[in-house]
């Protein structure tokens, strides 16, 4: 029998039986659908491994059927501290869903770069969590193929630093206003933002004047309700 070792996300967990449980996982190699065989029972070896909001080690064993087998599950991080603010945990569920239904379309490893990083800094109370969301929301964009375009207007025209713009949402893309919202400082946290892993950005300082400018437009652009 075929096994695969790798780091996981738990993405979703779903009872089924008595004692079993089904997972969505998002791993480094993609997205796996497995079954976790009696880890509702007390003494379950695996029940410790597979937490909501952590990182995990497991060993699957590929089956007959759509389903792989859960054989080995152990925590490798744990972000506990999310649970501590509501608006950082709910948000942590909010990215999870969103990923989780995204992945069904693309199964993409990327993914799980994303998820990371945003559980890492979820978990560190002293990065602004606008700044979590805005870069969630880029990458979320980009990974379904709709990038924000932040080198031109909707017209087509290259942007100016010294211009003002707003977001369209019916052309999906910055369109140059007299009062507009966005000035080059907000387009250049964007760029960053798409750009660079989280991890590097949060190092970033003087963003809180322009982060919620930047936080509307990448939720318009990813479309999200």
């Amino acid at each position: 029998m075929k096994t695969e070792r790798t780091h996981a996300i738990v993405l979703r967990r779903t009872n089924y039986g008595e004692t079993d449980r089904i997972l969505q996982l998002l791993t480094t190699h993609g997205r796996r659908a497995v079954i976790a065989k009696g880890v509702r029972k007390e003494k379950s070896r695996l029940a410790g491994g597979i937490e909501l909001f952590s990182v995990c080690d497991v060993v699957l064993s590929q089956g007959k059927g759509t389903l792989s087998l859960l054989t080995s599950a152990r925590l490798v991080k744990y972000y506990s501290h999310i649970l501590d603010d509501f608006g950082r945990m709910e948000f942590g569920y909010e990215a999870m869903k969103y990923v989780g239904a995204a992945s069904e379309q693309i199964d993409e490893p990327d993914w799980y770069n994303v998820l990371s990083e945003v559980l890492m800094s979820l978990d560190a109370p002293s990065i602004d969590l606008r700044l979590i969301k805005t870069w969630f929301y880029l990458q979320y964009s980009a990974l379904l193929g709709r990038q924000l375009n932040l080198e031109r207007d909707s017209n087509g025209a290259r942007l100016q630093s010294n211009d003002r713009y707003s977001y369209d949402s019916n052309e999906s893309g910055l369109q140059l206003s007299l009062r507009g919202e966005l000035t080059g400082s907000h387009i250049t946290l964007l760029r960053l933002l798409q750009a660079k892993p989280l991890h590097v950005l949060v190092q970033i300082g003087g963003t809180e004047a322009v982060l919620g400018e930047c936080l509307a437009t990448a939720r318009a652009h990813a479309a999200l309700n």
